[in-house]
């Protein structure tokens, strides 16, 4: 995510949102170092990724968008030790809160950690440590916005949505 472009809602359409999401969300699936992955998009930008056991959405359209094309092209030098910074356009859906934690995951640097107290500060509220774990454990664009580098303030590594061997497995590939 490119550090001037702040998360956005979507915009104001006269369909209520659900219902424009079920017709014009994407979803593709890539066989990756890690399993299946499936990315989605939606009006241009990337809204969700889900791993090979994770419950995906009934109603939308198997498509590889060329959004879609480049998050996976991405996501493959990624997960190569090719690439170290993404450049896609992300929209992940979740309250003002989330956003900023969000926001805030995507400037820990590849290799880096961070702790759930430092996100607080950096999204404003240095007393909400557990909501940004709350809001790390929803992120709905893993390994896009990297949750997985964020641990306790005791170096512990904390959980990850997706299991704790994965979590491991990315800070590894981080780390070589």
């Amino acid at each position: 995510m490119k550090s001037k472009k702040t998360i956005q809602p979507p915009s104001p359409n006269t369909e209520p949102y659900e219902i424009r999401r079920l017709v014009k969300m994407k979803i593709y699936f890539y066989k990756t170092i890690l399993g299946k992955i499936g990315i989605v998009e939606d009006c241009g930008s990337i809204t969700n990724l889900y791993f090979e056991n994770d419950t995906t959405p009934k109603n939308i359209e198997i498509c590889e968008t060329e959004i879609i094309k480049k998050a996976g092209i991405q996501l493959n030098n990624y997960l190569a030790g090719k690439l170290k910074k993404f450049s896609l356009p992300l929209n992940p859906q979740g309250t003002e809160f989330m956003k900023k934690v969000w926001e805030a995951l995507c400037h820990v640097e590849y290799g880096k950690t961070a702790s759930y107290k430092d996100i607080a500060i950096a999204a404003g509220n240095p007393k909400a440590a557990r909501a940004v774990g709350m809001a790390n454990g929803r992120n709905p664009i893993p390994i896009f916005i990297p949750c997985h580098r964020i641990i306790a303030s005791s170096g512990e590594l904390g959980g990850y949505s997706s299991g704790i061997e994965l979590k491991k497995k990315l800070l590894a590939l981080e780390k070589r």
